[in-house]
């Protein structure tokens, strides 16, 4: 721990070492350029790079986006400050230099940041990119009529200002120990202020450039077919010298995850197909071909089960469902929640479905490995379930297998994406919820709707319009306090928000939520560690929601396609510019 030490100088526990400090085993990280990678030897330039998506994009703003797909789609075109890397490294896109104590970017006291940023940077349509674009992006996210859904990284923002053209200052409203979240990785890309500051308001989802984005990454979008398909053409203006190594990417969206599998590992007609949730014994056959690799890492992100705390069969006044004006009618007792975690094989779902790419989980915080609580564990038992219904005066009074009280049936809405390790994970929980005498109903949805962020599509995950919904996510910062954060009263999606907020559950904990607040302004890492630790302890404990599989991030990787080098802690598509072609295999 002698590193802290350094940098205490009398002062009290330095903040500015919290982010990457722990992940990196007490030890420094120094921050990595994006622009000094070394090429691959015996690599050319492609035509075209192929990438399938399953689960098809719908808007390329990744401010408005709620599925990881749209984000993935739109970090081709756009970059942040900085991200992070797979160890935990701080990598530079449009920050020169990271931020410290010694050069003066970290403020003593703890309460700003200050960037410096590349200057000689433009858009693709040729305008300079400065520190005004990085004030609007802030203006915009922050803005609550836009409803963003990156809004919670940047709550311990007070104001950024513009320094100069190629200095960003970020004030914070006190001491805060998160000072890399503003502005880093996936949530933090900027947008041009030229093409948004019309749009910057309830009218947001209007803007064009939703749809064909102006960035500064390697490519721009020349083509897209929300739903379906986007053409990228390299980026003429791209800041680096012979870079991107493609001159076009298509990316396809829509089919199931087992085609994408077989399209990159067996039959090779794609050089990337991401997110292969497919059975582990199928996956093993595919990869058998030939054609393709698995690159599987196991990050943060947790399958789980979302519990409604809301009644999603009545709406309001102005027709708003899951609202917190109505309670669920069994849910909010903890008893009902203890019994249906209880009735869940997590085991079995693991190793039928998932094998080496998943582990049974009982923790909601799972990156980094510091904040993986030492003190839940999961439990499959229909007997203690059962019991706690009995206890709770559910029974089936009128014999037709199904528990009830009061008049209410216990019936019980499980929605989910398509796909079909989803579909069989249903089927077990299903059948482990029928054996104790609740009526399961079965909802399978699109992805390119489910994800979608679109606040008049019913079917959303954020609408959320079921007792039960299941889907996978998790914290994309090493700092997991935006991630926890959206279990507080204040991230509940609602129709005044356009359910673009992340507690999707409606779970609303005082309790929780002083904990959040001790936790956004607690210097002392170690303190920190600790309170993190115990909100989700007190998530578990409360049955927030219940926690199914650690998932690990499965792709498939083409033989013929290098420099794919992925991170938990951002997009595949981070370091795309990166990706190269095998020279021995010639250009396609």
């Amino acid at each position: 721990m002698g590193i802290l030490n350094k940098f205490r100088q009398g002062q009290i526990f330095t903040w500015s070492l919290l982010n990457i400090f722990f992940l990196a085993g007490c030890s420094f990280p120094q921050a990595e350029t994006a622009t000094n990678s070394t090429p691959v030897t015996n690599t050319s330039t492609g035509e075209t790079l192929r990438l399938l998506y399953w689960q098809a994009p719908t808007i390329l703003n990744p401010h408005l986006a709620q599925g990881t797909k749209d984000f993935e789609a739109s970090r081709i075109v756009y970059e942040p400050l900085a991200s992070h890397d797979k160890e935990g490294k701080l990598v530079l896109f449009l920050a020169a230099e990271e931020p410290t104590l010694k050069n003066g970017g970290i403020a003593k006291d703890g309460k700003s940041v200050t960037w410096k940023l590349k200057q000689g940077v433009k858009w693709s349509d040729g305008q300079p990119f400065t520190a005004a674009d990085v004030v609007f992006t802030y203006k915009f996210l922050s803005n609550p009529a836009v409803g963003a859904t990156t809004s919670a990284n940047y709550e311990a923002v007070q104001s950024v200002e513009a320094i100069d053209d190629y200095t960003v200052k970020i004030n914070f409203q006190s001491p805060n120990p998160a000072w890399s979240l503003p502005f880093v990785g996936l949530n933090g890309m900027i947008i041009p202020r030229h093409i948004f500051e019309k749009f910057n308001g309830s009218n947001a989802r209007e803007a064009p450039g939703n749809l064909i984005p102006v960035g500064t990454g390697p490519y721009k979008v020349g083509e897209f077919k929300p739903g379906d398909t986007i053409i990228y053409e390299a980026n003429s203006v791209f800041r680096e010298a012979n870079k991107p190594f493609f001159k076009r990417v298509e990316l396809k969206g829509g089919g199931d995850a087992t085609s994408a599998a077989r399209a990159v590992l067996q039959t090779g007609d794609v050089d990337y197909a991401w997110n292969l949730q497919v059975e582990a014994p199928i996956l093993k056959q595919l990869e058998a071909a030939g054609k393709g690799k698995l690159k599987i890492s196991f990050g943060s992100f947790l399958e789980r089960i979302t519990i409604n705390h809301t009644d999603p069969n009545k709406q309001t006044k102005d027709g708003e469902r899951s609202s917190t004006e109505f309670p669920h009618p069994f849910f909010q007792d903890i008893k009902v929640r203890q019994a249906f975690n209880y009735a869940i094989d997590r085991d079995t779902i693991n190793q039928q479905l998932y094998g080496s790419s998943g582990r049974p989980a009982a923790n909601i915080l799972l990156a980094p490995e510091i904040y993986n609580s030492p003190n839940t564990k999961y439990e499959f038992s229909p007997k203690k379930a059962t019991d706690l219904l009995d206890e709770a005066g559910w029974k089936d009074t009128n014999g037709n297998g199904i528990r009830d009280k009061n008049g209410v049936e216990m019936n019980v809405l499980l929605q989910t994406s398509v796909n079909p390790v989803r579909q069989k994970t249903q089927e077990i929980i299903k059948q482990g919820l029928t054996a104790i005498g609740v009526g399961v109903e079965l909802k399978s949805i699109d992805g390119s709707i489910f994800f979608s962020g679109d606040p008049s599509n019913p079917d959303t995950l954020g609408r959320f319009q079921a007792d039960l919904q299941m889907f996978s996510t998790g914290s994309t910062n090493v700092d997991p306090g935006a991630y926890m954060k959206g279990f507080t009263c204040s991230e509940i999606p609602q129709k005044k928000n356009n359910w673009s907020k992340s507690n999707h559950s409606r779970y609303c904990n005082p309790e929780y939520d002083k904990l959040w607040q001790q936790s956004n302004t607690e210097l002392n890492p170690e303190k920190r560690r600790l309170l993190f630790i115990q909100m989700n302890d007190l998530l578990f404990k409360d049955i927030a929601l219940i926690p199914l599989i650690a998932r690990a991030d499965v792709n498939g990787v083409s033989n013929r396609l290098v420099g794919v080098d992925l991170t938990p802690w951002d997009t595949d598509t981070w370091n795309i510019k990166d990706w190269q072609q095998v020279q021995s295999l010639g250009s396609r």
